[in-house]
């Protein structure tokens, strides 16, 4: 199978990050979202991003002209229609990811793969939602899409072989490095990296260590390139919440159970970087 067009939905973070590498690579890419403001600010970023690969001498304006003029804005699914691949990156509610794929499959092609870029959710469980769970796929890009390599590849329960090689192939075509996974919760990566940072936010909450000092011991001690807390705010703790549900829920293991205080502070609206506050004051810093 050739993936010459491809819809994105969703242009948040990753949706935006997703339509950039894939216009960058030469494919035609619709970019839908029901917001028209969020689909603005989606392709401003893409732009802003795109700028800065160019002033960095990763890319020439050349690059930077085609993708965007490959990049076609839609404040609703119809476009998807002319897709040979549909990735959803919508946030991480399982409810929404299924009223996602039953419109996505009712509107694309029949021979169009649809995948998710879900980071806990079952594969298997959102290809049951379509007619078509021979075609549905995880593919999980990593925050922020156009600099992290990684890809993961999560394959269905009724995943075919042919949909799984023709995602591992177009990843490879963006520079990617694809790993195919089992569709279990967390997949591989949130599996190891949700417990690490709620822990983190549990040894916050019960008074070993400030924020800084945490993410510093992380950084320093165990060369990670960016400490859990920051990482989380990175994320959205919002985000971080509700894959650490996800895991609690489908594994019922307490090991899993998130912390209260990541738990106030999504209630509080403190969720990262996107809110100007998180564990750290983004607020402070600029």
């Amino acid at each position: 199978m050739t993936i010459n067009r491809v819809a994105v939905v969703g242009a948040g973070t990753m949706g935006n990050g997703i339509a950039h590498v894939c216009a960058l690579a030469g494919l035609e890419v619709v970019l839908a979202d029901s917001d028209p403001d969020a689909l603005d600010r989606g392709v401003a970023t893409v732009g802003r991003n795109l700028e800065r690969q160019l002033s960095k001498g990763r890319i020439d304006a050349a690059d930077r002209d085609g993708a965007l003029e490959r990049i076609e804005p839609a404040t609703g699914l119809e476009r998807v229609g002319q897709a040979v691949l549909v990735v959803e990156a919508v946030p991480e509610i399982a409810e929404l990811k299924y009223e996602i794929f039953e419109q996505l499959d009712r509107l694309a092609p029949p021979g169009a793969i649809l995948a998710s870029n879900t980071s806990s959710i079952s594969i298997t469980a959102i290809a049951a939602r379509t007619r078509r769970p021979g075609k549905v796929i995880g593919m999980h890009f990593m925050n922020p899409v156009p600099v992290m390599k990684l890809v993961e590849v999560i394959r269905g329960l009724r995943t075919d072989d042919d949909t799984t090689e023709a995602v591992m192939s177009l990843s490879r075509s963006l520079g990617k490095v694809p790993v195919e996974v089992r569709d279990f919760p967390g997949f591989v990566s949130n599996r190891i990296l949700a417990p690490m940072i709620n822990e983190a936010v549990f040894a916050l909450m019960e008074g070993v260590a400030e924020a800084d000092a945490i993410d510093t011991v992380m950084k320093l001690g165990m060369n990670h390139p960016m400490g859990p807390l920051a990482l989380a705010d990175l994320i959205g703790l919002d985000t971080c919440l509700n894959i650490l549900e996800v895991l609690h829920r489908e594994l019922g293991d307490d090991r899993y159970r998130p912390c209260p205080l990541l738990r106030q502070y999504v209630a509080a609206g403190w969720l990262g970087r996107k809110s100007g506050r998180g564990f750290h004051d983004y607020n402070r810093d600029r």
